[in-house]
């Protein structure tokens, strides 16, 4: 298999697409607004009823599928955890390397003398170690038989200590014992026994030795197996060729039961016992196999194999059984006859013992010591011959048998194919040597394993050939890519690989300079890494970390592959000092630097997992590491890893901020008191680096994607904790009592001044979610050479916060700051909180103001998890929450269920009016014991005023202390320790880990089962557009449904599903209910968060073809978008942002109108703004923001859902416009049709069909106007529904027809001529209930359904007539 087919699926971060017949229609461009979106051009022209034409289908039917990356499965529900150190995955690692350092032969062969209780046949065996002992004189032989056991023994472990002893005494055996173990100290000793000249053990387990009398054997003498345990202590391995030696075993292991039962003595633990035979039998005594043939199976297996082999196969007549002796070749060379069939024994005997034994009992015996590997290798071929001779082999610990395993029958095949070429090969030494087939034959099975094998079937057998091959040349290629493949199904696919023992393997290749074996071996590396983080010590010690360098530096390689290049030196230096120090010497830094500068250019071209891991990489390399830090700042990365920060991929954005905060230097164990004045010139110069971070930082704060802004809040964190009492003297002076005038508490965020002379217009926002939040929008655009700051940390009367936009109200600041959730109390009381610096910084101020507003922006964070981070920010800086349990309040009374609200006393002073800290929705209200704030703006004083009246209802405070003390700041007295450990931890980097771990190879198996549900939905779907289409409404009153929803506050809003007979509805206070309506069953019932505001302003359905999300947008602007929303309970919240960056000065509330659009995948958001805010959400980013050209505010909101990029936008002064994103000047047409009595716009949309610029207008004095705004200015076609009370309309995505509400409690009809089809009245029940007004109406996508909304909590649905009642 080529290894461009196993790369060629793409590794990028992106969710599967869902089926290669939607790319067509999918090729959404990222490039601008300018590029054609999607195939609308070609619809609006097919005209409005050619639905049969695909390209009318696919402008019906959006392909675009958004939030369905990794990053949106369990954001808010888990930690990832990154590859692991320790645990299940870490077990691979043989627990104790071992060697046996001193091997012990006891040759007990008594030559010429018959043991008394042994009867030999006649012939009978004689060989021993391939020598017959009857050739020569007896000592001769003695001789020469030991001389050739230890040379048969040092092929398996040159390098141990041997010692002979033939015939030995008590006394020479004890000598011996003891000898090797003082000489082996804990490496394991062999003692090798060969008892053919004694008698068999005795059943007390006792072995045969003599007794010496001049010079002769006068008797035997039994030597007991406790006193030869006792002197040979552990680890130890016995190796037991005699008759009976099972009696040997079965002693050892009483001896083991009884030391286990409490008596002292050796451990059996590290003692193995290889026996010939079981306790009943005796050696086999046929002249077809030497004597001593266990000894030779063990220690000559491959000449004892094709003996026993000749004489069972064809080959027995033809090959002469002394050609065995001369194979050519060396048993360590592979590409000679003996070589291979080594090499081909090794990887039998390896995958049958891989096979059948225990995974530890395998690691144990077959990975932990050379020698103990070889004999238990050999001890299978043992079983196998000498079973064939009634004898059975045992050891301990014990072996399942395997002398019948299948393997064995392609030894016998390899073992033929080359005793086949045997004679040629001996009579012309020049003859070519033909290699078998026998490991091509194995790569083919484990590629079939591969293509139809999974977690849930046996494992591979052939895992320990693919090691062995790893070792050939020829092979390598094949059998590494086809590891790749095995690897990449999963972690427990990496185990099992690196149980057999394939690490070693892998990183012996890294010193190769291969080219073509980079790319597999870098992936399975990648593979390796993500399961078990330890690896990075044995590749920093073998110098690895080298190869990976050269091959992210390698221009010519994928970006793919230099990304997880990028990925495994990320793992090598992460939190591992010996790696960073080695990848620093190794110039890592500026290789990264380097290739992100030429990435960002060519950002289309650029893979964005290469940017991303890059950006991990510096970040791990420099993450405490100040030696790191320096290198980084001197090279400049700040300023190259700043631009990565609005880069289309959240994945890359997130990474960018890791790499900038870990530049930020945390410090010592205590936080940094400051900057003091005789710090050297590197120190200022790091100084004003991590300002400029910080500034870039800041920019990302409102960032559309949560896993960015959890990474701005953990670089925050860093910041607060190195500049904390800098910050803490900000906080201070911004709550700190004041004696003259209210103005001077307000500390400088220095004077504003843009390049251009000063901000005009608050609706300047920077692109790219950028702002912090409402107020400080302005602040950000300042340069920071222009801020000025005073010598005490705190500021003149000239604060920014005065100037336009900058201390105007927001949701905190109006009703809402009714609900006090929260109290926050400090407890430090330092000398008005001002820190004195030992000379003046410029920059000083105006940052570290930001930094606090970016902080509490985070603190009140529309995702949970970034609030809580946040405020444990703020705990850094002082202000302390002292109370975190949320309560809900709905008008008077509060909700069963919900947090009992006490009555509290009055506290003194009331809650700042000044709302620099209320932003984004406001869910962290601080109560403050201290006067009221406010800049000299006249306009502003009657909503300060109304601000301060308001009551507020804190929690109680545990203080005695009813004084106006400084009730920010922390506790002085906190030790540093304490502090750091609430710095939150990044998580970004464990995120990314995690993709390594998954397939990249295969698709997931789950995307047919989406295709195939996909095209259901799509045939429903156009099925039902025929329908409406061709739908001619007489009247639409049949109510098939009534739903009371028990809304204390009446229905919001409501929504239809497209597939399922559910309606979704919301109230004021933010709780959602999803009701089944056919069967009349409440599905589900939540909260959208737990501090709600004013209500929720609209609720879509994103991916409403694919797997469903609800988008739920709050009238603060903050959109929360939920999966599994209607299963009981099981909500899961994807993603969180806020859609709304600042509003317009003297504006109090946001009152966010929103909408979404599938076909782009555009939300458009405004409301108290002179903007509308274009956020892309597969990007997760603020994309642009269109300017309104209206001085008043929009009022109603409608994306076309059938053009990409249109939208059209109802203002409060009546008037209408046509946006189009696609081209420069964005806004396409405007027109005032509203012109008989001037009043809001309160409800618009595109007419049916797939006509670009018909639009349906509705204004609150109760006129609906039809409008073509390309052709004419005037609406062609006005109906007066309502006198002044029209409350909602509704306008059919496909049927001709649209129906409006009122506060009168009536809905009418009409179709698209302006017909009355019907009307629709709300009767008092038999109660004589007060019904309410008509609150919100909405069509049934596909279907001819209308649900409709009531202020009295019940919810309605209707159809046609002629539809069946339920």
């Amino acid at each position: 298999m080529a290894l461009g087919d196993l790369m060629a699926s793409p590794f990028s971060q992106s969710s599967v697409a869902v089926s290669n017949r939607l790319d067509e229609f999918s090729s959404r461009e990222d490039e601008d607004f300018g590029g054609h979106i999607r195939d609308s051009e070609t619809a609006s022209s097919s005209g409005g009823n050619a639905v049969g034409t695909t390209t009318t289908s696919m402008a019906y039917l959006p392909q675009t599928i958004v939030l369905c990356e990794l990053r949106h499965e369990s954001f808010e529900a888990c930690i990832p955890s990154g590859p692991a150190e320790t645990g299940l995955v870490s077990k691979w690692r043989p627990k104790d390397r071992m060697k046996t350092g001193c091997v012990a032969l006891v040759l007990c062969l008594n030559i010429n003398v018959d043991p008394p209780d042994v009867i030999k046949i006649s012939p009978c065996a004689r060989m021993e170690c391939w020598t017959d002992p009857f050739s020569m004189a007896a000592p001769k032989a003695l001789e020469t038989i030991g001389k050739k056991l230890q040379d048969q023994y040092e092929r398996w472990q040159a390098r141990a200590r041997y010692k002979l002893q033939p015939d030995p005494t008590v006394d020479e055996v004890r000598k011996l014992c003891t000898a090797c173990r003082k000489y082996a100290k804990s490496e394991r000793v062999l003692f090798h026994y060969n008892g053919h000249g004694v008698p068999k053990p005795t059943a007390n387990g006792e072995i045969w030795v003599f007794n010496k009398l001049d010079q002769s054997y006068t008797q035997y003498i039994p030597l007991p197996v406790s006193d030869l345990d006792s002197w040979l202590k552990t680890p130890s391995i016995y190796v037991l060729d005699c008759s009976a030696a099972g009696n040997i075993v079965n002693a050892f292991i009483e001896r083991q039961d009884w030391n286990s039962s409490g008596s002292s003595g050796s451990s059996l633990k590290d003692c193995i016992l290889l026996a010939a035979c079981e306790a009943h039998e005796t050696l086999p005594q046929s002249a077809e196999f030497p004597a001593d043939v266990f000894t030779s199976c063990l220690t000559t297996p491959i000449k004892m194999a094709l003996r026993w082999f000749c004489s069972r196969s064809l080959l027995r007549d033809t090959l002469d059984y002394s050609l065995i002796d001369k194979i050519p070749g060396l048993q360590s060379d592979r590409k000679t006859l003996l070589g291979e069939l080594n090499w081909i024994f090794t990887a039998v005997t390896d995958t049958i013992a891989w096979n059948v034994l225990p995974h530890d009992l395998f690691q144990r015996l077959f990975r932990q010591d050379l020698l103990v590997a070889s004999l238990f290798r050999n001890f299978l071929l043992a079983e196998r011959i000498m079973r064939s001779a009634n004898c059975s082999p045992i050891s301990y610990p014990m072996l399942p048998s395997t002398h019948q395993h299948h393997m064995w029958d392609a030894w016998d095949m390899a073992a033929e194919i080359c005793l086949s070429q045997l004679q040629s090969l001996v009579e012309e030494p020049y003859a070519e040597f033909q290699p078998s087939p026998f490991f091509t034959e194995q790569l083919t099975a484990f590629e079939v394993w591969l293509d139809h094998g999974s977690e849930h079937k046996k494992p591979p057998e052939q895992l320990p050939i693919v090691l062995q091959v790893l070792l050939s040349q020829c092979h390598r290629f094949r059998a590494l890519v086809l590891l790749g493949r095995f690897l990449d199904m999963g972690p427990w696919a990496v185990d099992l690989a690196l149980s057999v023992g394939i690490f070693p393997y892998v990183l012996k290749l890294l010193q190769t300079t291969a080219i073509e074996l980079r790319q597999i071996l870098v992936f399975i590396w990648t593979k390796i890494l993500a399961l078990d983080k330890s690896c990075q010590v044995d590749l920093v010690k073998d110098n690895g970390h080298i190869y990976f360098i050269r091959s992210l530096d390698s221009l010519d390689a994928f970006p793919e592959q230099r990304a997880m290049a990028a990925f495994v030196l990320a793992v090598i230096v992460d939190g591992h000092r010996r790696g960073q120090e080695a990848c620093i010497k190794a110039d890592l830094i500026h290789v990264c630097l380097k290739h992100l500068q030429l990435a960002t250019p060519h950002e289309a071209q650029t893979e964005p997992l290469l940017l991303q891991w890059l950006c991990l990489c510096l970040g791990k390399l420099w993450d405490e590491f100040p030696e790191a830090q320096i290198i980084g700042l001197q090279a400049d990365a700040a300023t190259i890893c700043t631009p990565l920060l609005s880069e289309p991929q959240p994945e890359v954005r997130a990474s960018a901020v890791f790499a900038l905060g870990t530049l930020l230097d945390v410090g010592s164990d205590s936080p940094r008191d400051g900057v003091g004045g005789d710090e050297d010139c590197d120190d200022d110069e790091k100084f004003k680096a991590e300002i400029n971070i910080i500034k870039s930082l800041l920019n990302v704060v409102s960032d559309g994607c949560p896993l960015v802004r959890a990474e701005v809040a953990v670089a925050l964190s860093r910041f607060a904790f190195g500049h904390n009492k800098h910050l803490k003297s900000i906080a201070a002076a911004y709550w700190k009592p004041q004696s003259n005038s209210l103005l001077s508490s307000l500390p400088s965020l220095a004077t504003i001044r843009s390049s251009s002379g000063g901000y005009t217009n608050s609706s300047q926002y920077m692109q790219h979610g950028s702002t912090i939040s409402a107020q400080i929008g302005p602040v950000m655009r300042v340069g920071g050479d222009s801020i000025s700051g005073g010598r005490d940390g705190r500021v003149s009367a000239s604060s920014p916060l005065s100037a336009s936009g900058m201390m105007h109200g927001s949701p905190l600041s109006d009703d809402s700051s009714q609900l006090s959730d929260s109290g926050i109390l400090g407890n430090e009381s330092s000398s008005n909180g001002v820190i004195n610096y030992s000379r003046p910084r410029p920059l000083d101020d105006g940052i570290y103001s930001l930094c606090v507003l970016a902080m509490c922006s985070l603190a009140k964070d529309p995702s949970p998890r970034i609030a809580g981070l946040g405020r444990r920010i703020l705990s850094i800086i002082g202000i302390k929450q002292v109370v975190t349990k949320s309560m809900r309040f709905t008008g008077g009374s509060v909700r069963q269920g919900d947090a009992t609200a006490t009555p509290t006393p009055h506290l003194a002073g009331l809650a700042r009016s000044s709302s620099w800290f209320d932003m984004n929705g406001g869910h962290l209200p601080l109560t403050f014991r201290t006067p009221p704030v406010s800049p000299p703006r006249q306009s502003y004083l009657p909503g300060m005023r109304r601000v301060c009246s308001l009551e507020f209802r804190p929690h109680l405070l545990n203080s005695s202390d009813s004084g106006l003390a400084d009730p920010l700041l922390g506790c002085g007295g906190t030790s540093g320790t304490s502090e750091r450990s609430l710095l939150p931890q990044s998580t970004i980097y464990n995120w990314s880990c995690s993709h390594f771990s998954r397939p990249l190879l295969t698709a997931a198996d789950d995307n047919e089962n989406i295709l195939t549900a996909r095209e259901g939905r799509e045939k429903i779907a156009l099925d039902c557009i025929a329908k409406c289409q061709h739908f001619s409404v007489n009247k639409l009153s049949n109510q098939i449904a009534s739903w009371d929803t028990k809304f204390d506050t009446g229905t919001r809003t409501a929504l239809l599903q497209p597939f399922s007979p559910v309606v979704i509805a919301a109230d004021e206070n933010e709780r959602i209910r999803i009701w089944n309506y056919e069967e009349a069953t409440l599905l589900n019932s939540f909260d959208n968060h737990d501090f709600p505001e004013k209500g929720i302003s609209k609720l879509c359905l994103v991916n409403e073809l694919d797997d469903t999300l609800l988008l739920v947008a709050s009238c603060d602007g903050n959109v929360r978008i939920w999966k599994d929303y209607s299963l009981k309970s099981k909500q899961k919240l994807v993603t969180a942002f806020s859609s709304i960056q600042g509003h317009r000065p003297g504006q109090r509330s946001v009152n966010a109108i929103v909408d979404w659009q599938q076909q782009s995948g555009y939300l458009y958001a405004s409301g108290e703004i002179s903007s509308i805010m274009l956020w892309d959400l597969d990007k997760e980013q603020l994309i642009n923001s269109i300017p309104t050209s209206s001085e008043s505010s929009i009022s109603a909101l409608s994306a076309s859902q059938v053009h990409g990029g249109q939208l059209v936008a109802g203002f409060v002064d009546g008037s209408v416009r046509l946006y189009d994103v696609r081209t420069p000047e964005m806004l396409v047409c405007g027109t005032r049709p509203h012109i008989q009595r001037v009043e809001k716009v309160v409800g618009i949309g595109f007419q049916p069909g797939l006509e670009p610029a018909k639009i349906v207008s509705a204004s609150q004095a109760g006129d609906i106007q039809f409008l073509d705004v390309r052709n004419h200015t005037d609406a062609y076609l006005t109906i007066n529904a309502h006198r002044g009370s029209l409350t909602a309309l509704a306008i059919h995505r496909h049927a001709p027809i649209i129906a409006s509400g009122s506060a009168r409690q009536l809905i009418k009809i009409f179709n698209l001529e302006g017909d009355q089809l019907g009307t629709i009245r709300y009767y008092p029940t038999f109660m004589a209930q007060k019904i309410g007004s008509v609150s919100c109406l909405t069509f049934h996508p596909y279907k001819v359904l209308l649900s409709a909304g009531a202020a009295d909590a019940l919810v309605s649905i209707y159809a046609d007539e002629n539809s069946q009642n339920r």
